[in-house]
């Protein structure tokens, strides 16, 4: 039997660590050995999974950490750079889901990735990843077609464009050699003018409970190419970064995307 790989979870009360512990306990690819939480929550101390006996228990430090073969974070930059740390120290594989963090905490990242496996991503949907690659190759083999990315979320989502619609449009661009500050277009209003050649537009819609849907337009004379991407589940993004994280823990030191665990899928499949 294969030895299960040892998991610890940063942010593990938030929205995804509930979700990845949802998952984990059918997940027999994984043994839980660390639960960590912010400093002064209210979970800290109390059984991961409800058990009053030898369960688990949710911790806000690392100094007390079992020996792990990967970590998956999705905290904010103080939990991540805490994380972090860990991971070098103890040369153990990380894969991060968190945003907002400063050119430090960048530097930082860039820096571990020569020491340990680092792997970074903004979506963690396995469907949005091919939906990426798609578009990168329709984008450079159609260039002079007009791009136009349209987004709805659910209306409690504050920012706008999404950061999946940004990185659709930013993986165009650079197919097109071109950049989204060169080339982006995020408001149409009054008498805009006429559309100009290359532009990269983004539309918003924000409402009810849309988990996420993405779609890029190609637009030709006669002709369009609609790529899409519909996420009607929040559990697909802990999904995609409990795969990413089986695939890390046997990888090199480096950092990593969901393109490299879809590109060794691919390669596989084709032996």
């Amino acid at each position: 039997m294969t030895q299960a790989i040892r998991l610890a979870i940063n942010g593990a009360s938030g929205r995804m660590g509930r979700a990845l512990l949802a998952l984990i306990r059918e997940d027999r690819r994984f043994e839980l050995v660390h639960a960590v939480v912010s400093a002064g929550s209210e979970h800290d101390g109390t059984p991961v999974f409800g058990e009053l006996s030898t369960s688990l228990r949710y911790t806000h430090d690392w100094s007390a950490a079992p020996g792990a073969d990967v970590v998956v974070d999705f905290s904010g930059p103080d939990g991540l750079s805490a994380a972090l740390a860990h991971c070098i120290e103890h040369r153990i594989a990380l894969v991060t889901g968190t945003t907002g963090i400063d050119a430090t905490i960048e530097a930082q990242l860039d820096d571990a990735a020569r020491r340990i496996a680092v792997l970074r991503a903004a979506n963690f949907s396995l469907g949005v990843a091919v939906l990426t690659r798609l578009l990168r190759e329709a984008a450079a083999a159609l260039p002079d077609w007009d791009l136009e990315i349209v987004e709805a979320h659910h209306g409690r989502k504050e920012d706008a464009p999404s950061g999946t619609a940004l990185a659709l449009g930013h993986a165009a661009a650079t197919a097109r050699g071109t950049t989204l500050e060169k080339d982006g277009v995020y408001v149409r209003e009054g008498r805009p003018g006429a559309r100009r050649s290359g532009n990269i537009g983004f539309a918003v819609v924000r409402g009810g409970d849309v988990v996420g849907e993405h779609t890029a337009l190609l637009l030709g004379h006669g002709e369009r190419v609609e790529l899409s991407h519909r996420a009607t589940d929040r559990s697909i993004f802990a999904r995609g970064a409990l795969e990413a994280a089986a695939w890390l823990a046997g990888q090199k030191p480096g950092s990593y995307s969901i393109d490299d665990l879809l590109q060794t899928r691919h390669a596989k499949a084709a032996l």
